[in-house]
């Protein structure tokens, strides 16, 4: 065999062997890439509501009526808690305005029945019902005719004083009196 036969077998061996071990050398793996973070939100979250109070409707002053002699006035009737009952200070009230439509004969008025703001708005609107029909029955029984007399009410839609004391209710609670 000649040398340069003699050379090629160990030559050959060592090459393959170097082709096993690079073929078979361990894959270097790379670590998997994590998902992207979620967008971050494009849309404000919308600011908690906030409760605003209902605006408060501010009744109309206590008219000075024109056409009554002398420019008198007729006075409210005040009630208790929850009723209608005419008291001895509400007949008192009652007794002037009786006197004022008996010197204004051509007088009509309007009588509001009122409620502090306790209570549902139904449960208001005919408790200030009630009310302004007890004044009416009391005038009517003084002679005054029923028709110069209209009633209307408006539960606690109109308060007289806002707030949420004994005070603001008891002023509250009444029958007011409009020239008509």
């Amino acid at each position: 065999m000649n040398r340069k036969h003699a050379i090629l077998p160990p030559f050959l061996a060592l090459a393959a062997v170097a082709l096993l071990f690079a073929g078979c050398a361990k894959k270097q793996t790379t670590p998997p890439t994590p998902p992207p973070a979620p967008p971050a939100p494009t849309e404000t979250p919308a600011p908690a509501p906030v409760e605003t109070p209902a605006p408060v409707e501010t009744p109309a002053p206590v008219e000075t009526p024109t056409g009554l002699a002398g420019g008198a006035q007729f006075s409210p009737v005040y009630f208790g808690f929850d009723s209608a009952v005419l008291d001895a200070a509400a007949m008192q009230a009652l007794d002037a305005n009786v006197r004022l439509l008996r010197e204004n004969a051509g007088a009509r008025v309007v009588i509001e029945g009122h409620a502090d703001e306790r209570g549902t708005v139904e449960y208001n609107l005919t408790l200030g019902e009630r009310r302004a029909d007890a004044a009416r029955e009391y005038l009517v029984g003084a002679g005054i005719a029923p028709s110069r007399i209209e009633t209307t009410s408006y539960g606690k839609a109109r308060p007289f004083v806002t707030g949420s004391t004994e005070e603001a209710w008891a002023q509250n609670r009444r029958a007011h009196f409009v020239l008509r």
